[in-house]
């Protein structure tokens, strides 16, 4: 009877262990969305789009930096700009996805190249829902 009593406690605590440890929510996000620049666009060659190089927009193409900063305005995850696509004349968009944002902010604040920040609450952030645009 004792034996039988020290299993089940020893069954119990290891379920309440495990069962904890894999239901935990992920601490980090991807940061998905979109960057449109509308304004001095020219064919990359590449199926793609970028700033025209002789343009004040030539820092805006695939690989441009993207910086997310938390609420206090530290740097908490870095990515690129990806993919592009010219949209309509004039008009480029590209893919932005930045991996290992940290959660618990209120709000996040994202820029491109030095171009200045957009602010997305923690909601929206996490919802993929950045939509910038330049030009």
């Amino acid at each position: 009877m004792t034996g039988a009593l020290a299993g089940a406690a020893v069954v119990g605590l290891v379920w309440a262990v495990t069962a904890d440890a894999g239901g935990d929510e992920p601490a980090t996000f991807t940061l998905n969305g979109s960057f449109t620049l509308t304004d001095e666009v020219q064919r990359d060659g590449d199926g793609g789009c970028a700033g025209r190089y002789d343009s004040g927009y030539d820092d805006i193409q695939e690989g441009t930096d993207v910086t997310v900063y938390n609420a206090a305005g530290d740097v908490v995850a870095k990515g690129e700009l990806g993919a592009s696509e010219e949209i309509a004349t004039g008009t480029c968009a590209f893919d932005v996805s930045v991996a290992d944002v940290p959660k618990g902010e209120t709000f996040y604040k994202v820029e491109v190249s030095h171009r200045g920040t957009v602010e997305l609450s923690a909601e929206e952030a996490e919802n993929g829902e950045l939509a910038a645009t330049l030009g």
